[in-house]
């Protein structure tokens, strides 16, 4: 959107005032006695009071009302949105989704908040421990209403059509192969411009980081001025009819009324802020040599569990990228891992299955269930010249990496009608190759 402007950083103390309003932020403390033009100083924390200056997040909202001042929140109906993990039995199979339908706008007006749909999860967001992941289908903006997430962070990703997000701090547009992230408590509004459709990883009890780098070094992978914060933006509106603040606690849903915008912040500062980021920018890692190094090079955001090196949710994609490695088979190696693995696709084909897996779909492989390239691939990278390419060309997959082990809903097994029940048979057709006369070869 043409006149949106952004303040570079990850995780940086701003300070940001609209220009309507110069020397709207007070000088030298957080909450003067009078604030500047009248308004109400508002904290909003990230953390607890006491945590290590390092892991400390908070902002400061100067605001023309504060959050307060509404009626009683009473609870409204989930959808689709739920954080019961137990609607049905366990699946351990490998699981794929077709493209997940978007509802037609001369069929149903469907918002954000509307088109939210649990796919799978784990964990609890009363004991602050847990993911969820959400897929976004929509076709109408939200009108004089505003979401806000009292369990965790969010972090989308657009995979059809742009967004437009107000938050309390800012306007945000996010198009596809953008991320952003909206952490805990912050109000935010969606407006979008058609058919809609995208992914949501919730996470519960941490905040999305930059992963460590260790022997990286100081630069790669996302580099933290490439993260956009906006600018504050408010405005001053009544809402006659009623504003509806919509609020995502313990798993429910529930709403209350005020007649007054809530992006009615004036000037802010702090580090406790939601951004965007290009997932273009990431200066991609990859072996030079031989073998195929762990996803794990292709993190961009990670949050942290408490045991170190484990994660609550990494957030990797698979971008394009030079692959050169010798004597390698050089697509994803087989795998049964002891952290779970969701994957979707922004656009393009994924590299170890170009077939079934497609832009708007997903998959799961759960703990320990085995999974891999498809015959195709396998037969096909087995006796391949091996010479420098390009891979992933024009695609972009991504997975929410969890060391959970996630539940998946009923409407992700049976109601959303997408789950491509024969995908086990793309490895049906995978042969031994066993040869036990097998020499090695002279040098």
């Amino acid at each position: 959107m043409a006149g949106l402007k952004y303040m570079s950083g990850f995780g940086n103390e701003f300070a940001s005032e609209d220009p309507r309003c110069p020397g709207s932020l007070p000088e030298g403390q957080n909450n003067p006695q009078v604030c500047p033009y009248g308004l109400y100083a508002e904290q909003l924390s990230g953390s607890a009071f006491t945590c290590p200056r390092s892991a400390n997040k908070r902002s400061w909202l100067y605001r023309i009302l504060p959050a307060v001042r509404h009626k009683p929140f009473t609870p409204m109906s989930c959808g689709d949105l739920t954080e019961n993990w137990n609607e049905v039995e366990p699946d351990p199979n490998q699981l794929r989704w077709k493209p997940f339908n978007i509802p037609k706008s001369s069929e149903k007006k469907v918002d954000f908040i509307s088109g939210l749909h649990t796919v799978c999860g784990a964990g609890d967001s009363k004991s602050r421990n847990g993911i969820g992941i959400h897929m976004y289908t929509c076709n109408t903006s939200m009108i004089d209403r505003c979401f806000q997430n009292a369990d965790g962070d969010f972090l989308i990703v657009p995979q059809q059509g742009e967004i437009l997000i107000t938050t309390e701090f800012g306007k945000m547009m996010v198009e596809p192969n953008e991320i952003c992230v909206i952490q805990q408590g912050m109000r935010f509004s969606v407006d979008v411009f058609g058919e809609t459709r995208g992914y949501i990883l919730e996470v519960f009890g941490a905040h999305f980081e930059l992963p460590d780098l260790g022997p990286i070094g100081a630069n790669g992978l996302a580099n933290p001025r490439d993260f956009q914060t906006p600018v504050a933006w408010y405005e001053d509106r009544t809402v006659a009819t009623g504003y509806t603040v919509v609020n995502k606690y313990q798993g429910k849903l529930f709403s209350c009324q005020q007649d007054f915008s809530p992006f009615n912040v004036v000037a802010w500062h702090g580090n406790y802020t939601p951004c965007k980021y290009n997932l273009e920018n990431f200066m991609v890692i990859n072996c030079v040599a031989f073998d195929h190094a762990d996803p794990s090079i292709f993190t961009v955001l990670t949050a942290k569990s408490t045991r170190p090196g484990v994660a609550i949710a990494d957030f990797v994609i698979f971008p394009p990228r030079w692959g050169v490695a010798d004597h390698t088979f050089r697509p994803p190696y087989y795998h049964r891992n002891c952290m779970s693995e969701f994957m979707g696709l922004i656009k393009g084909h994924y590299e170890a299955k170009e077939g079934g897996f497609q832009p708007g779909g997903a998959s799961l492989h759960s703990i320990m269930t085995p999974h891999g390239p498809d015959f195709d691939c396998f037969e096909k990278n087995s006796t391949a010249v091996l010479k420098p390419e390009r891979v992933a060309e024009g695609t972009m997959a991504f997975m929410f990496e969890s060391s959970f082990s996630m539940a998946v809903t009923k409407w992700g097994l049976d109601t959303c009608h997408r789950l491509d029940k024969s995908y086990y048979k793309c490895w049906e057709a995978l042969k031994s190759h066993f040869n036990p006369n097998w020499k090695p070869s002279s040098k």
